[in-house]
């Protein structure tokens, strides 16, 4: 499938149930971008505007560059508060956005959709000298709680395109070849997500390597009801992400 349209039948799901961002994420790169009130923030692979959202609250203009016609929509209607907000119907290869126009490019839960190199070159171009690119991921905790293990073993048994796009995830390989001309840097928040039945289960179906229909998701969705009743603590389980943030100019 098209990367791009992979969440195309996903996305009340990932506006409902996908986690944000800590607060002290946003005020790194604020810090670390040195943003002033006039700065602009590109979110590429912007889906549904989760991070857009925080830089907006915080009074940055942003644009949103997003190729799946179906999240950029999503994003358009829920930021539609925000004045401050563009939208643009892009890739990270070929943003459309004008040369030396931001101050910081931002990329989360999205730069392993990315053609690496092409991107690099895209974000020097739309970049003004020695502004940062941020790479940002919420990093599911696997084994941390009972539960938490569990649910990693029921995406291993059902879910066969799992492990490929699990792995894709903070490449260091990868992100060393892409910050290859100044040293990267790195953080680590704590992120958790308290979630109840319904949630869980909107949460399970907004991962785009989840089966959309059949007997897999039919025992995928059962296994998840057994984890849910046997872990939940008053009618909640809880999610634990390590949000990781991967950060330098590229020049």
């Amino acid at each position: 499938m098209d990367p791009t349209k992979r969440f195309s039948d996903r996305v009340a799901d990932y506006i409902k149930y996908r986690p944000g961002y800590p607060e002290a994420l946003v005020d790194l790169l604020v810090r670390e971008a040195r943003l002033t009130p006039d700065s602009v923030v590109a979110d590429v692979g912007s889906g549904t505007g989760i991070l857009s959202q925080r830089f907006l609250e915080h009074g940055y203009a942003v644009i949103g560059v997003e190729p799946n016609d179906e999240m950029r929509r999503a994003a358009e209607r829920l930021l539609n508060e925000f004045p401050r907000f563009t939208s643009v119907a892009g890739r990270a290869e070929t943003t459309g956005l004008p040369d030396g126009a931001v101050h910081l490019v931002v990329a989360a839960q999205a730069f392993h959709w990315f053609d690496p190199d092409a991107a690099r070159t895209e974000f020097t171009r739309i970049l003004l000298e020695n502004a940062p690119v941020a790479i940002i991921w919420n990093d599911r905790r696997t084994d941390s709680t009972p539960f938490l293990t569990q649910y990693e073993a029921l995406l291993r048994k059902f879910c066969p395109e799992y492990d490929a796009v699990a792995g894709r995830h903070c490449n260091p390989d990868t992100l060393a070849r892409f910050f290859a001309h100044a040293p990267m840097q790195e953080a680590v928040f704590d992120n958790t997500q308290p979630l109840d039945w319904e949630g869980l289960n909107g949460r399970l179906l907004s991962s785009s390597y989840v089966p959309a229909s059949g007997p897999a998701l039919e025992r995928l969705l059962s296994g998840l009801r057994q984890a849910f009743d046997t872990h939940n603590d008053n009618g909640l389980v809880t999610f634990e992400y390590d949000t990781r943030v991967f950060y330098a100019p590229l020049t």
